[in-house]
């Protein structure tokens, strides 16, 4: 097709929704291609977890908090390890998202603002909130500004469409296009004056997961759509990618089979707050590897991904299983009882020994970390745990396996200040853009999770680029 557009956005989620929103606003002739057959990306099964400081939220609750403050606690969560100025730039403009969409008619939980939701480590200040229907929340107050740019004229939307690939001029290395191909099979080129890629990770990609990271998807997650396509159409014009020797993830759960990626079917609590636990936690060899009762989300984080396989077992005997609370998150001790020895992430033996055998560990091992952790009961454990309440006694004894598994991807393409895309010589690629999930966590979270650094960006940088980021040529004549 000859026809130009101002803005060529690939995907249709958070990011790319907003993004459409406001560069039609401007009187842009805007191009939304959707690869699903529904806009909204992960907006459909995200937490949609949002964190900004000085929002009118905090203000009407008389919560003290700035941008500076904002930035320092997501630096602090993450050590230092998300890109700053990237970071910077999220904050900034956090609070006008956040009040853009409240004022937009989204609802917040009562309880907001919080510091945190117990899934990872606490702000300082409460900053922290969330709708009643989580990422359906966002998406329903997002639907409505959105068809109204569709129905102006502004924003022309083609769902279940594929883009394949970027157009690109080899003399300028300007990205011109997209190729795409539709549902049907036709194939049509579009051009445009910016391209922006906001398709998401690769969270879906048990081949990407491993070329990245060098580790099994044990569990996907993500959406389907999620395949790393936008990472590598990006790369093959000279894009790169950072962030792939970190890997966030939680800590741990319980899959169906070991048939991978597989479906995960529960989790043991692991929230000391939450849940003290009377078990051990070891390694593939039978080593524990960390205080069980460890109060803080990132550390018990890193020390899985620290383990070469990222996955451990839960150890305890029957005197546990009959005096403990139950075990698995929203489990009876019932069904965590006929599990034991009837699935295979749920093992039962007589013996520590019988017990590895089946696990896969090394007998002397286990049989060690369990009689250290016993005879120190009365005095100090070897890694600090407090909270100890009874000896790994006499058999039957048991282990539930939990495996790390990933929803979002660490991993992103590298882009500078103004959320354009960069070489590795740190040029820009002139044209091209993205933001979103595309850029990776690490961009805005680093190493670690900080509570609502992924989808306030998101919305936020769709916001800015829509707003004032992407140029295109008030004259249209050419292309008319």
């Amino acid at each position: 097709m000859a026809q130009q557009w101002d803005v060529v956005i690939v995907g249709a989620g958070t990011t790319g929704m907003v993004a459409a929103i406001f560069a039609s606003r401007r009187g842009a002739r805007v191009l939304l291609l959707e690869s699903a057959a529904d806009i909204g990306g992960t907006l459909h099964i995200s937490g949609g977890n949002m964190s900004a400081a000085g929002t009118k939220l905090q203000k009407g609750k008389n919560i003290a908090d700035s941008v500076q403050e904002h930035y320092d606690d997501v630096m602090r969560i993450c050590h230092n390890t998300a890109d700053p100025k990237i970071v910077r730039l999220a904050v900034e403009h956090a609070a006008d998202t956040f009040d853009w969409l409240t004022d937009s008619g989204m609802p917040l939980d009562p309880v907001c603002p919080q510091y945190n939701n117990g899934a990872h480590e606490p702000y300082l200040i409460k900053r922290y909130a969330w709708g009643p229907e989580y990422g359906k929340s966002i998406y329903k107050a997002l639907v409505p500004m959105f068809f109204a740019e569709v129905t102006s004229g502004g924003v022309t939307l083609k769902l279940s469409t594929r883009v394949t690939g970027l157009i690109q001029d080899p003399r300028t290395r300007a990205v011109t296009g997209v190729r795409t191909k539709s549902a049907d099979g036709v194939a049509l080129d579009y051009h445009g004056q910016n391209i922006l890629v906001a398709t998401g990770g690769y969270a879906a990609s048990p081949q990407m997961v491993a070329r990245i990271h060098g580790t099994p998807l044990y569990s996907n997650g993500s959406m389907p759509e999620a395949r790393g396509e936008g990472i590598e159409m990006i790369e093959s014009v000279g894009g790169y990618l950072r962030g792939g020797d970190y890997f966030h993830c939680n800590f741990g759960v319980v899959l169906n089979d070991y048939d991978y990626p597989s479906k995960t079917i529960g989790r043991v609590v692991t929230m000391p707050e939450v849940r003290q636990p009377w078990e051990i936690y070891v390694d593939s060899r039978g080593n524990r590897f960390l205080p069980e009762d460890e109060p803080s989300v990132d550390k018990r984080e890193r020390a899985l991904v620290a383990l070469p396989d990222k996955r451990y077992w839960v150890v305890f005997d029957g005197a546990i299983l009959k005096e403990a609370p139950p075990v698995m998150e929203r489990w009876s001790r019932e069904q965590v009882t006929a599990a034991l020895g009837n699935h295979p992430m749920f093992l039962k033996a007589n013996s520590l020994a019988e017990l590895a055998a089946q696990a896969g560990m090394d007998a002397p091992t286990l049989e060690a970390s369990v009689k250290a952790y016993n005879d120190n009961l009365k005095g100090t454990d070897p890694l600090g745990r407090k909270h100890r309440p009874r000896p790994i006694g006499s058999g039957p004894f048991y282990a539930i396996r939990q495996h790390a598994t990933i929803i979002v991807s660490t991993a992103g393409i590298t882009v500078d200040g103004d959320l354009r895309v960069v070489d590795r010589q740190g040029r820009p690629i002139p044209n091209l853009y993205a933001a979103g999930e595309v850029i990776g966590s690490v961009a805005t979270m680093g190493d670690a999770a900080a509570n609502g650094m992924l989808v306030t960006p998101a919305l936020t940088f769709g916001r800015l680029l829509g707003d004032r980021m992407l140029k295109w040529e008030k004259q249209r004549a050419a292309a008319e």
